[in-house]
C-alpha cells in the first residue's frame, strides 16, 4: 500500500502561496481547503485562486471543498486541472452524479464524510469514487486535535475497499502528525493530510518524518 502525503496550505503563509507550494515539492499532492463560511464557519479561498494555484504548483492539487451546493460547484473545480476534487457527502443532493461530473472534467472524484456521518452511506457506491476522505476533526479550522473515534469507520472503509478490489484511496484529514500517523495508517489510511505538522517547521523535513512514521506503522 502506497502512502501519500498531502500537506494542507491552510497552515501556509497566504501572502506567499507560490513560495509555500515550492517548499513542499517532496510531497505527493497539496491539499487545498476551500471554505465558504456556510457549510463550515470559516472562509478561505475560491475558484479563481485555485485556478492560479494550479498554474504554479509543482505538485498536483488535492482540492477539498467544504462548501454548500457541491453538485453545482465541484465540477467547476475539476475544470481547473486539479488532480483530485473532494466534495462533502453532506453537501450533495446526488453524490454519485456529482462524482461522475468531476470525473468527466478530468479529475479524480472524492467524497468526504464528517466524523459523525456513517461511512456506510458512501461504501454502498464505492465504484463511484476514487477516494474517500474521512475527517478526523470537525471540518472548518486547522490545528484541531485528532479524533481516534473515527478509526473504526476508517477500518470499515479499508475492509470494504480491499474486498471490492477497487483502486479507492482512503484519506484522513485533521490532527495528522508524527504521533497520530501510526494509528491512522494501521487503521487503513493511505493518504495523509497534514497542515501545521508540515508548515510549523522545515516542510521537507516534516514530510520526511511523516513518511518515516507511516513506513514504521506499516512494518
Amino acid at each position: 500500500m502506497t502512502i501519500r502525503i498531502s500537506p494542507s496550505i491552510l497552515s501556509a503563509d497566504f501572502a506567499n502561496l507560490e513560495r509555500e507550494l515550492h517548499r513542499i515539492e517532496s510531497a505527493d499532492m497539496v491539499h487545498v481547503d476551500v471554505m465558504d463560511n456556510h457549510f463550515v464557519p470559516n472562509l478561505t479561498l475560491g475558484l479563481p485562486i485555485v485556478q492560479r494555484l494550479q498554474e504554479v504548483s509543482p505538485v498536483p492539487l488535492d482540492v477539498h471543498l467544504m462548501i454548500t451546493d457541491a453538485d453545482t460547484q465541484a465540477p467547476k473545480y475539476a475544470e481547473t486541472g486539479a488532480s483530485s476534487v473532494t466534495f462533502h457527502f453532506e453537501a450533495a443532493d446526488d453524490p454519485v452524479a456529482t462524482a461522475a461530473a468531476i470525473r468527466s472534467n478530468g479529475a479524480r472524484a472524492a467524497v468526504a464524510v464528517k466524523p459523525g456521518t456513517p461511512v456506510t452511506q458512501v461504501l454502498h457506491h464505492l465504484d463511484a469514487y476514487d477516494m474517500i476522505l474521512l475527517m478526523t476533526v470537525e471540518p472548518g479550522f486547522g490545528g484541531q486535535s485528532f479524533m481516534p473515534s473515527v478509526m473504526p469507520k476508517l477500518a470499515d472503509a479499508r475492509a470494504a475497499v480491499d474486498a471490492s478490489g477497487l483502486d479507492v484511496w482512503l484519506e484522513v484529514d485533521g490532527g495528522i502528525a508524527v504521533d497520530t500517523v501510526p494509528e491512522a495508517v494501521r487503521s487503513g489510511a493511505d493518504t495523509l493530510v497534514a497542515g501545521s505538522a508540515v508548515y510549523s517547521g522545515d516542510p521537507a523535513e516534516r514530510i520526511a518524518d511523516l513518511r518515516e512514521a507511516a513506513a514504521a506503522a506499516r512494518a
